[in-house]
């Protein structure tokens, strides 16, 4: 099999894997969303369409890079990835893990605040937040834009810092549940990660939500730091106001249920009257034919 073959094949394998990865997360903490919160998503299925479907067309752009380092890793020795625990000291696997989590997050943030420019935004990362308000479905709804400067993010990173295979899947694992439940909603994890002195650093679901109400604020993805040393912090959002949206569209869709039951009664009625009038004015014209 040529390079180029290999290459392609590897590139479409990790394709498939992020999508599917995606949609496990995703329809893991939909699940998770209602059994907690039932009717939450009410009323947003053509949101969650729209939001799968760029989901997967970003699961396919990320699975290009991630294709090509996985094969040159394999057969060419690139990146910096080790699979020989003892290769480096024991100590440095959750450092390894905490390092790439500050690298991304740094590179997030600084892409994230460049796609809020005007002309950006509307480009690429208003197709993000035309989810109004976001779901579990919405973590890799992107434009093609802004899913090639996510998807390059990890697979440059390899080349420069060192990490074991195990700590780099410690680290996808943490982007996949934090792309997701920072968009499902409301809070899952305790209150001292969110409310706390541990809260003032880490991003939520709590967090995230500000920046989806008011779009110029919270653009980090794991930690505070960046957004509170340039000013952008605004705090933790209310899941107060989306919950009692999802509340009056539950309603509103219930009462649009109950009026199109009650019109299809009317209208049954109204046939099952006519046809008893037709009936009796067949019986009231005599038969000739006798």
């Amino acid at each position: 099999m040529s390079a180029t073959i290999a290459i392609l094949l590897s590139a479409l394998a990790m394709s498939v894997i992020v999508g599917v990865r995606y949609l496990a997360a995703s329809a893991g903490f939909a699940l998770a969303t209602r059994l907690k919160h039932p009717r939450l998503y009410a009323g947003l299925d053509p949101q969650i369409r729209r939001e799968i479907l760029w989901s997967l067309a970003s699961a396919g752009i990320y699975g290009v890079p991630a294709g090509i380092i996985a094969w040159g890793w394999q057969n060419r020795g690139w990146t910096r990835i080790y699979s020989d625990v003892h290769a480096w000291p024991l100590w440095y696997l959750p450092v390894s893990v905490l390092l790439y989590l500050i690298a991304h997050d740094t590179w997030f943030y600084w892409t994230h605040r460049w796609m809020h420019r005007p002309r950006v935004f509307k480009l690429a990362h208003a197709v993000h937040h035309a989810s109004r308000p976001p779901t579990a479905w919405a973590a890799m709804a992107f434009h093609p834009i802004e899913a090639v400067t996510g998807a390059v993010a990890i697979p440059l990173l390899v080349f420069v810092i060192p990490i074991h295979v195990a700590a780099l899947g410690v680290v996808l694992t943490v982007m996949t549940i934090m792309g997701v439940t920072n968009h499902m909603g409301w809070e899952m994890f305790p209150k001292f990660m969110w409310g706390g002195r541990v809260g003032r650093w880490l991003i939520t679901a709590s967090h995230h939500q500000r920046h989806h109400e008011r779009y110029g604020c919270n653009y980090g993805l794991y930690f505070r730091f960046w957004d509170r040393l340039c000013g952008t912090d605004d705090g933790l959002g209310d899941f107060v106001r989306d919950h009692a949206k999802a509340a009056r569209r539950d309603g509103a869709g219930a009462a649009g249920g109950a009026a199109d039951r009650r019109g299809a009664g009317r209208l049954a009625a109204g046939r099952d009257r006519s046809s008893a009038l037709v009936q009796g004015d067949a019986a009231a014209v005599p038969d000739r034919r006798s």
